[in-house]
């Protein structure tokens, strides 16, 4: 009788709680569209330039390197002229010391002590250092002590040093800001994704004298659409380079509970019946398409094969691989 109880009630638990979730996204999907309706973005004044600007791949899914560890999480070392950026700090899934973030590190000779900046691109835990970091509104570079220099740390939302690297506090910045000359945050765009809720992401604009402007993206909830649209109202020179992550896990994915594709789920401002499709991919392309970059390098750890490969086709030489440990340079 019992399970028979439970047979007849779990399903109307479950219909009751996907409609509160139904109800929630409709909710905020509108006050995040008001929110990027209202913002008021201006040419920036003088953002200056960099004279050289290569990105290299500390964390993410893939590498030809077998010394280098790799998983579903980003962080990236973005050297513009004498400035070395950390943009995100990656996963550490397994919690582990040192984190492949630290293990990768030091195998292509980066000490914590050459960083100069912590651009955190969003508070998810493949960025901030795994899901103990997500729910503590903390950032992590490993789950043992690291010494970090008095350095700069921008985030999006209010963010604090973990334990396990002290000093360090972010500044919250959601407006566009040039934070050194040539190197500039984009300002945050909202998007209310279905299970991850109202999200705030941001991106590096960074501007490379005689070329233009050249995207280092997290993980794109902003949609690339809005990014691009976002760049061009910031700046008169044109977009050099696209580079990162869009979160397009259609027809495969990263992360699996079971059959279950998460990552095509979390990622998505619509229920999970609809979620990302081949669709939004082809969007994404044409919209990309539409302001000419001379380079585009999709990160693997939110996108799918399939997408990488519709990526390939669409921009041939244009495209370049994201491996860890295989630089990048503008």
């Amino acid at each position: 009788m019992t399970a028979l109880y439970i047979l007849l009630i779990l399903p109307v638990l479950i219909a009751l709680i996907l409609a509160k979730k139904i109800i929630e996204l409709k909710k905020g999907k509108k006050l995040a569209d008001a929110q990027v309706s209202g913002m008021e973005i201006s040419k920036l004044p003088a953002p200056g330039t960099v004279k050289a600007l290569s990105i290299l791949p500390l964390i993410d899914y893939y590498t030809d390197n077998e010394n280098l560890k790799t998983e579903p999480g980003v962080s990236y070392l973005v050297s513009a002229d004498d400035t070395d950026i950390l943009l995100d700090v990656g996963f550490n899934k397994k919690k582990e010391h040192p984190s492949p973030l630290l293990h990768n590190m030091k195998a292509l000779g980066i000490l914590p002590s050459d960083i100069d900046m912590i651009f955190i691109s969003h508070p998810h835990l493949d960025h901030v250092g795994g899901m103990a970091e997500q729910k503590s509104k903390t950032f992590s570079l490993s789950q043992g002590p690291v010494s970090l220099p008095n350095l700069s740390v921008y985030s999006p939302v209010t963010l604090s040093a973990s334990r396990w690297n002290p000093g360090p506090e972010a500044q919250v910045i959601t407006e566009p800001k040039i934070l050194k000359e040539g190197i500039v945050s984009i300002g945050v765009i909202p998007r209310y994704l279905f299970l991850m809720g109202h999200t705030l992401e941001n991106s590096l604009a960074i501007n490379v004298a005689g070329k233009g402007i050249v995207l280092i993206i997290g993980c794109g909830h902003q949609t690339i659409e809005r990014i691009i649209e976002r760049t061009l109202a910031l700046f008169d020179e044109p977009i050099y380079g696209i580079i990162g992550g869009l979160h397009y896990p259609v027809n495969g994915g990263r992360i699996m509970i079971g059959p279950f594709n998460i990552q095509r789920i979390v990622g998505s401002d619509k229920p999970p019946w609809v979620s990302i499709r081949e669709s939004d991919v082809k969007s994404a392309i044409a919209a990309i398409k539409k302001v000419s970059p001379k380079i585009v390098a999709l990160s693997p750890h939110d996108s799918s094969d399939w997408c990488i490969d519709q990526f390939k086709q669409a921009f041939g030489d244009t495209y370049v691989d994201v491996n860890v440990g295989q630089k990048i340079v503008i």
